[in-house]
């Protein structure tokens, strides 16, 4: 695939990523159905502080990433996250929202704060209840008219439509499976294969170090009303719930999504989640003995066709090779976000991408996307991997509803020359 622009390319030295935690991802009205995004960002937060060691007073700017207005206080989401978490009153916090891929945006301008000097430390946060997503009506603030409709609609459901092609995500999907000549066979024994990985993932323990064991919480903060997160239906939750044995036979009996290979099987788990990660300069990091997960050495961020929108992290990780001279085969493991089976299958055919180096403990088919809280998990999760596995070079990337895609790549410090 070509395309005539190489995007919006960031750059940095000596810019690491401390550490990083997750909830588990839940499904879909599961045990967080109730909790809202902002409980789920401030719990992540909370844990990123006691893991790495690093005092939330250090922090001196606050970015997290959502999606949904799921919670009437959705206004304050990053402003809140900071303040519950420890972050002291004068520091500031805003939100960004690039679709899918605002978790990757989120560390991009966490990396950005602090290669231009602007703070030490970057709390990190991607959050999204996909279940409290509410139910809107956009046309009645001026009253009712007789016999007017009553246009309450799901905005889950209706913000899945690009309104510009006028098709929705799925059919983003089924256009590259068409383009690509990929099969639902194909699609089905891609969506398997996540199972797999992400079960040995959760049998190896895997997975453990980078998830928060959640139970009912108070969050206090002195002088302002306590927040709380309450699970639904369970006590503890200790694990991703979307991940379970789902062989080919298993998901070949499920019926079309939207005419064509894609189903509810083989495409990402609706979850509700949220992680959490501290960028922080070398400076910090080595004036406090502090052993960073992994460098953080460049993003892009590009635009392609919406009605394509899925093939994003093709032109996105060509470019991002492009800029900082690495060719893809020394990229040890890639970290795709599964939106669409046929989707992560077409870029891994435009890229000539081996899928031994993809998603080696599993994608969002099993695991879930959660879309704000996605990219700060994929970043999470290849840093620990190159840790794992000795590689040297990581690339986290994901498609964007609308027509963009997302790449962030990191260096394992313990792998670099």
């Amino acid at each position: 695939m070509t395309t005539a622009s190489k995007g919006v390319f960031a750059s940095w030295e000596d810019v690491w990523l401390l550490g990083g935690v997750r909830t588990p991802f839940v499904d879909y009205n599961g045990a967080l159905g109730g909790v809202s995004p902002i409980d789920m960002g401030i719990k992540v937060a909370r844990e990123a502080f006691i893991r790495s060691g690093v005092p939330a007073a250090d922090v001196g700017t606050v970015i997290a990433g959502n999606m949904a207005q799921a919670c009437f206080d959705s206004f304050m989401l990053p402003r809140h996250i900071g303040l519950y978490s420890g972050v002291p009153v004068e520091v500031p916090a805003h939100l960004v929202q690039r679709v899918c891929g605002s978790g990757i945006e989120a560390l991009s301008q966490s990396a950005d704060a602090v290669a231009l000097g602007r703070a030490d430390v970057a709390l990190c946060v991607g959050t999204e209840s996909m279940s409290r997503n509410p139910i809107s009506a956009y046309t009645h603030r001026s009253g009712f008219r007789m016999g007017a409709a009553v246009e309450f609609r799901d905005f889950l459901w209706e913000s899945l439509r690009d309104t510009a092609p006028d098709i929705t995500m799925g059919d983003t999907a089924e256009n590259l499976a068409r383009t690509y000549g990929i099969t639902r066979q194909e699609v089905d024994a891609f969506a398997a294969r996540s199972f797999e990985k992400a079960l040995a993932a959760q049998a190896e323990g895997f997975f453990d170090g980078e998830i928060a064991v959640l139970e009912d919480e108070a969050f206090e903060l002195p002088g302002y009303a306590t927040r709380r997160l309450k699970l639904r239906g369970e006590k503890r939750i200790a694990a991703d719930t979307h991940v379970r044995p789902s062989p080919v036979e298993a998901l070949a009996k499920i019926r079309p999504a939207f005419g064509g290979v894609q189903t509810g099987g083989n495409s990402s788990g609706v979850v509700d989640g949220a992680a959490a990660g501290l960028v922080v300069s070398g400076t910090y990091a080595w004036g406090r003995d502090k052993w960073p997960l992994a460098r953080l050495v460049g993003a892009v961020s590009i635009g392609v066709p919406p009605e394509i929108m899925g093939i994003g992290p093709a032109p996105a990780i060509t470019a991002l090779l492009d800029r900082v001279g690495l060719p893809l085969s020394a990229i040890d493991r890639f970290e795709i976000n599964e939106a669409f089976g046929a989707q992560a299958i077409a870029v891994c055919r435009e890229l000539k991408l081996d899928m031994e180096r993809l998603n080696v403990n599993g994608g969002a088919t099993a695991i879930g996307h959660p879309l704000g809280a996605t990219g700060v998990r994929l970043a999470i999760t290849i840093s620990r991997e190159l840790r794992r596995s000795g590689g040297r070079y990581g690339i986290a990337s994901a498609c964007i509803g609308g027509g963009q895609g997302i790449a962030l790549l990191v260096e394992n410090p313990e792998a670099a020359n």
